[in-house]
């Protein structure tokens, strides 16, 4: 295995380290559930309370604060999603977002009552899913994914039909880092006559995604993860053209509506994605996430993406080098064609070493039942830091 100094010396995207708030912690290996801050963001925040919020009060309002949930939504599709502008929305939280989608492709498929998702999919998505079946009188229709793997277009073919509405799955398996075939199966679920919904949360800002030329239906995303937006940050939908006037938002706010301060008696949609606003645009909470789309269009998602692949290559290398023969599984695929940006090992004692390692200052995160991930966010992690941590892990084991 290369040692981590040479990668290190190789790395195109090294000098980008140097954008973050330094952490005071041994190793970061968490950067796929909360991403670190940039330092200019500190400066921006200030500069925003300072000049944009103080001094423009309310008057900012009418000077672009309406305008940011969908001018950011088009960055953020430009950027990172393949998306033509007019398709993104950024606001609300990610179970939100999800619910506002799933209602809207449900509805917008009548006479169609089954809904499609896997056993393995995050906690929120299956929830989401099972509250809207009972409130509309749905069905889930179940693909048991195996966890250290996911969902195939082979499996959504066996269990879609005349009766699918939608089909909701993940990109990448919160879990095992497995990454889907969006195009295939999406492609699937057209053949059957029914919509999806991908939640890439997990993919988006570290690996390229293409939804227009995909043909995605519909997809939603968090942006505290790989975009850095800080914790809570708002979450972003992706509704394509096509469903534009077919699909409509269950949470009918004034700010999604045609013309907000009419307020009229009746709630008559705003064109295209900005229906999809509810509320008050979380103005505050969107901006750290302009500094990392920033940054991001600086260096090339293709960079990005090539490094994520070398950080998970070196993860592996050096779990089959030092942690294997401690009893270590490696949960997640070894082909980088199927693979996110974080790495899933198994072990029945990491339940109870994880809080031991933050205590250390090695910060990965726990995944019931014994899997710890190791979350790699390309432009603040270096090949040396990853050694370092991964290195106490099998001290600890030992």
């Amino acid at each position: 295995m290369t040692n981590a100094t040479e990668h290190d010396a190789a790395d195109p995207l090294a000098p980008y380290r140097d954008r973050f708030v330094p952490a005071d912690v041994v190793a970061y290996l968490d950067g796929n559930s909360l991403g670190r801050p940039l330092r200019v963001t500190r400066d921006n925040l200030v500069r925003f309370v300072d000049e944009v919020w103080g001094e423009r009060l309310i008057r900012a309002w009418g000077e672009g604060w309406m305008q940011t949930p969908t001018d950011l939504g088009d960055t953020l599709g430009r950027v990172t999603l393949g998306a033509a502008p007019g398709q993104t929305v950024v606001g609300d939280s990610t179970t939100v977002m999800l619910y506002k989608l799933v209602r809207a492709a449900l509805d917008a498929r009548p006479g169609r009552t089954e809904i499609v998702l896997d056993t393995d999919n995050f906690p929120t998505d299956r929830y989401v899913l099972e509250g809207i079946a009972a409130e509309r009188g749905a069905t889930l229709r179940w693909i048991t994914a195996d966890p250290a793997a996911g969902v195939t277009a082979d499996q959504v073919a066996a269990v879609v039909g005349p009766g699918t509405a939608v089909v909701v799955l993940s990109h990448v398996a919160y879990r095992s880092g497995y990454l889907a075939d969006v195009p295939g199966i999406t492609e699937v679920v057209h053949d059957a006559g029914a919509l999806v919904v991908w939640d890439v949360c997990h993919s988006v800002g570290v690996v390229p995604l293409q939804f227009d030329a995909w043909n995605v239906d519909l997809a939603v995303g968090c942006t505290y993860k790989y975009l850095n937006g800080g914790p809570g940050a708002p979450a972003f939908a992706y509704v394509a053209t096509a469903l534009h006037g077919v699909a409509r938002q269950p949470i009918q706010g004034w700010m999604g509506a045609a013309d907000p301060f009419a307020m009229g008696p009746g709630y008559q949609p705003a064109a295209g994605v900005r229906q999809f606003v509810s509320g008050t645009p979380p103005v505050v909470g969107m901006l750290p996430m302009r500094d990392m789309l920033d940054l991001i269009e600086e260096a090339g998602l293709g960079a990005v993406r090539a490094k994520s692949i070398a950080l998970t290559e070196f993860v592996l290398a050096f779990t089959d080098e030092h942690l294997v023969g401690k009893g270590v599984r490696v949960a997640t695929p070894r082909d980088a064609e199927r693979r996110g940006g974080h790495v899933t090992l198994d072990h029945p004692s990491f339940r109870e070493l994880v809080p031991q390692l933050w205590k250390r200052g090695v910060i990965p995160d726990f995944r019931m039942p014994d899997g710890m991930r190791i979350g790699l966010s390309p432009l603040s992690t270096s090949f040396a830091e990853v050694e370092r941590g991964l290195r106490i892990v099998a001290e600890a084991l030992s």
